[in-house]
């Protein structure tokens, strides 16, 4: 039976996003999929053990929850923590270079053949990198292998692509690489990346099964999800935490040249000290979706009246502007898929930017 690897060249490249848009186009077209994630690198506990909070977010997605061959520790037979770690690191963990019976390699395969029995594919999720997990014999090439299944390689552009990378990736899998799919890729570099490295990669023997472009919603975050990890209040417009947050303004400069650049970002929360309240008043006049006010610093009374006038939330946090800023940029590259309508956008770029046929094709389904 027919399974498909959805791995990537490092983390945070949209693996949740791929297999979810695959998965749901797999069932569209009436094929019965399975999915797992063999080692879970997000611990919670459950009613049935330990789980990936990842594996179970993909599986209510999927629309898997109620088959009972889908429980969390079924889908997920290795799930990191800080004691697995130190376990691997002082030799205590079971068979970790043993592809037989008491191996961990083993336990994977175990959970994948229950998993895989009535189903015309299995979507086998990574975690991290392809190399990640070697410390504890699963890194993602060994396990491919030792599945017997093919893979499709994510490798989402930061600043470049890792060409050379996926050339080695190719050479070490021998064949079992289905092939990639280029995430995120800038509207500036489309051109470039289709027109030169695509033909490049396929001259090479790496099938290209997909370019998708750079979508503002997928780095979304929402205001109330913002305020949690950011660590903040909000202490005003609390029914309007669920806009969305794509981008973001630091408010450190004088009036005139905030509003300059403040009407060229569509979406953007405004981080600003919470002393400037002429800052304030333009991005909550300009409809921004939020204020972060840093510093611990709260808006005078006539901000916070305009703010629940205008509905737009104000977020106060401890930290200064520039800490703010580092911890905002790392969300919105890093944020989870985690809401309704980021799925069926994931679902929707995939749909039109990936060969399925010929992924298909590849894996004979």
């Amino acid at each position: 039976m027919p399974g498909l690897y959805i791995g990537s060249t490092s983390g945070y490249s949209g693996k949740n996003t791929i297999t979810v848009g695959l998965g749901l186009a797999f069932q569209k077209a009436g094929l019965r999929i399975g999915y797992m994630k063999p080692v879970g690198a997000m611990p919670v506990e459950t009613p049935d053990g330990l789980a990936d909070e990842d594996a179970l977010f993909v599986r209510a997605a999927l629309g898997l929850e109620n088959d009972p061959a889908h429980t969390p520790t079924a889908m997920t037979p290795v799930v990191v923590t800080h004691d697995f770690k130190m376990d691997a690191f002082e030799g205590r963990l079971p068979g970790v270079n043993d592809s037989g019976d008491g191996g961990l390699a083993a336990q994977v395969r175990t959970a994948y053949q229950g998993l895989e029995k009535g189903r015309d594919v299995m979507l086998v999720a990574g975690s991290g990198s392809m190399y990640s997990g070697k410390y504890s014999g699963l890194d993602a090439v060994g396990l491919v292998k030792t599945l017997g299944i093919k893979a499709l390689v994510i490798d989402r552009f930061e600043k470049e692509l890792n060409y050379d990378l996926l050339l080695m990736l190719n050479e070490q899998m021998e064949g079992g690489l289905a092939g990639v799919v280029l995430n995120d890729v800038p509207p500036t570099f489309l051109e470039e990346v289709a027109g030169h490295l695509a033909p490049f990669l396929e001259s090479r023997g790496i099938p290209v099964l997909g370019i998708l472009p750079r979508d503002p919603l997928m780095g979304s975050i929402t205001v109330g999800d913002l305020a949690t990890r950011l660590g903040g209040k909000v202490i005003s417009a609390h029914h309007k935490t669920d806009r969305v947050v794509s981008q973001f303004l630091i408010g450190t400069m004088q009036v005139e040249n905030f509003m300059l650049h403040f009407r060229k970002k569509k979406n953007a929360a405004v981080i600003v000290g919470g002393d400037r309240s002429d800052v304030q008043l333009v991005a909550l006049e300009g409809d921004c979706p939020c204020l972060v006010l840093t510093g611990n610093l709260y808006p005078n009374d006539v901000i916070l009246t305009r703010s629940e006038v205008l509905e737009t939330s104000i977020i106060i946090v401890r930290e200064d502007t520039f800490t703010v800023a580092k911890k905002m940029e790392n969300l919105l590259t890093r944020h989870k898929m985690r809401d309704a309508v980021k799925v069926r956008q994931g679902a929707e770029l995939v749909a039109k930017h990936l060969r399925l046929d010929t992924l298909r094709a590849s894996l004979g389904i």
